[in-house]
């Protein structure tokens, strides 16, 4: 029995070791870093720009694997079943939070089978509508939408996406009824608000600016709970109507769960140094996000706090999946 007891410390103290020495050396490959959606969008930018940046401090190359499919779904089962060794990471988003609930069954565990590295950086929706309307604040939205329940119309890239739940957040604090026009993607729900068949709009930043620059959108305020960068002059909903209202959207790198907490240490100290260097931040920003490192610890309890944020607008909205 003592013997016995030995030989599994002894084994147990081996592997201990070889896990603090494969830290120790990480990295010493190419490391794969999963971008849930196509080439060309906002979460691929990211990937893109933060995985050229940060290969210069880990002395690796970061090749960006683009997973695209059921609502990110695909790629963050790939990432839960990868080895938990920090060679393969995934660039995720609100999205883990709200399909927590959105979806009755996913093929993995929204927190057990991740460990969170850090987050990137905050994206504020743009709150705007048609400027023909006599609605020029948050204030005239929300009295608007009381005067006629349901009359106001929205877009978003789909049922489900963040810029459907803005809308189902908004209307659950302000207590009014909008009414949701889901699209396959958000430029054509967008064209029809310039056009007057829709009303209003939660739309993405890089979306929306180029409109409200031109005059066919009027911005009326952004949805993070304080003021971003990308849009200075824009009030928050929070301070224009609605005290407490946060949809924000942000993004962050997490990887496998159980991934040496060594490994993890690394890759964070690597994101939060390059998220400091002036010209990432303006590469950030005009991906349409507000840099916003944080620890391994904060950002766990962030997507924590998220989950159980989304699961109760989801279930006061129905919202379901697209089929």
């Amino acid at each position: 029995m003592i013997i016995n007891r030995f030989v599994g410390l002894f084994c147990a103290s081996l592997a201990l070791l070889s896990v603090t020495a494969a830290a120790e050396t990480f990295p010493t490959r190419p490391i794969r870093l999963i971008s849930p959606f196509a080439p060309g969008g906002g979460n691929d930018i990211i990937s893109r720009s933060l995985g050229a940046a940060i290969s210069k401090g880990l002395g690796q190359s970061i090749v960006v694997d683009n997973r695209p499919g059921a609502n990110t779904i695909v790629a963050m089962e790939i990432l839960a079943r990868a080895a938990p060794d920090g060679y393969t990471l995934l660039t995720t988003s609100s999205s883990q939070a709200s399909n927590a609930t959105l979806y009755a069954k996913l093929p993995y565990d929204s927190i057990r089978d991740f460990a969170p590295v850090s987050r990137i950086g905050i994206s504020p929706l743009i709150v705007a509508v048609n400027p023909a309307l006599p609605i020029n604040s948050v204030r005239d939205l929300i009295a608007a939408a009381k005067a006629k329940p349901g009359g106001i119309m929205y877009p978003s890239a789909g049922t489900g996406n963040s810029t459907h739940l803005a809308g189902e957040l908004f209307a659950v604090m302000a207590g009014v009824t909008l009414t949701h026009v889901p699209y396959k993607g958000l430029s054509p729900g967008i064209l029809d608000l310039i056009s007057g068949r829709l009303h209003a709009v939660f739309s993405t930043a890089p979306s929306a600016t180029p409109h409200v620059k031109s005059g066919r959108l009027r911005a009326l305020a952004v949805t993070s709970g304080a003021r971003s960068a990308l849009a200075p002059i824009l009030p928050t909903v929070a301070e224009s109507g609605i005290p407490g209202y946060d949809a924000s959207t942000w993004y962050g790198i997490i990887a496998p769960a159980g991934t040496p907490r060594a490994v993890i240490a690394r890759l964070n100290r690597e994101i939060v140094a390059v998220l400091a260097i002036p010209e990432f931040r303006e590469q950030l920003m005009a991906a349409g996000a507000d840099p916003a490192p944080n620890t391994p610890e904060e950002f766990a309890a962030l997507i924590k706090a998220e989950i159980v944020k989304w699961a109760k607008v989801i279930k006061l909205s129905g919202a379901k999946p697209e089929a």
